[in-house]
């Protein structure tokens, strides 16, 4: 039978591997007391690189991959705001949001409102800001149950979520009903500093079967990830110059540049 014009091509060889049946009464019992399995987290290069860094099975010794292949299960925003400057290091910060609009203080548990918390304001920390945002995308690839969460800079922001939109929403579909390959292009600043960011291509649309399979992963997802103790602080970029725009996007605004490389 002949595809229909503007019908979208399905994936009919995508090894989706998820959660469920043996393997979920597996994990809850032997990692009972343990915590959830952790999920991986790739990292986009400094410096205009091509290749992520993926955690192998060697925790000494990172894989790369020219691109990454599989669902977005879930995104969201992140912001975190350290008192002293931020080091690179794992330490919790001092607020943190795992929605972009309410963060909690760490020593108080205050809930603030970071759409008016003046850290998260351009010009807080020089010509950026004090809070650093991220976007946190988890993706299922083939042959592996375990999602891996990608920390998008601010840079590669309005591209998520033109693809998002005009690939994924517009043609009646979520993220999750689909197949995406994200991989990296080379770009610089209006200082001439060369940094990554992501290029986002549909692949094709997953089979109903699998659509429903992987929509119930989502929802385990927005679930699990209620749980802040699971934050990889270190993903966050230096005082970025990010803004939000109220749907869930940060985009960077004309006529700013980026503080880049990012961490």
């Amino acid at each position: 039978m002949e595809k229909k014009k503007n019908e979208l091509a399905v994936v009919q060889n995508f090894n989706m591997m998820t959660i469920s049946g043996d393997l979920a009464e597996a994990i809850a019992e032997e990692m009972d007391g343990l915590g959830p399995i952790p999920f991986d987290r790739v990292k986009i290069p400094s410096g205009g690189g091509l290749v992520f860094e993926v955690p192998g099975e060697d925790e000494g010794n990172p894989e790369t991959a020219g691109e990454l292949v599989g669902a977005i299960l879930y995104h969201h925003p992140v912001n975190a705001y350290w008192i002293e400057k931020f080091s690179g290091g794992n330490e919790p910060p001092d607020c943190f949001s795992m929605d972009g609009k309410q963060g909690v203080l760490r020593e108080t548990g205050e809930i603030i409102n970071c759409a008016d918390c003046p850290h998260n304001k351009f010009g807080s920390g020089g010509l950026g800001k004090s809070c650093k945002n991220v976007h946190r995308v988890y993706i299922l690839r083939e042959d592996n149950p375990i999602p891996i969460i990608l920390s998008l800079p601010p840079t590669s922001l309005k591209y998520m979520r033109d693809y998002i939109g005009k690939q994924i929403l517009l043609k009646g579909m979520r993220c999750y009903d689909a197949v995406t390959k994200i991989t990296l292009r080379k770009e610089k600043n209006a200082a001439g500093i060369a940094y990554s960011r992501a290029v986002f291509t549909f692949v094709g649309k997953l089979p109903e079967e699998q659509r429903a399979a992987a929509a119930k992963m989502a929802d385990m997802i927005k679930q699990s990830d209620k749980n802040l103790e699971d934050a990889d602080y270190s993903a966050a970029p230096p005082a970025g110059r990010q803004a939000s725009d109220g749907a869930g996007f940060m985009n960077v605004p004309d006529g700013i540049d980026e503080d880049l490389p990012f961490a």
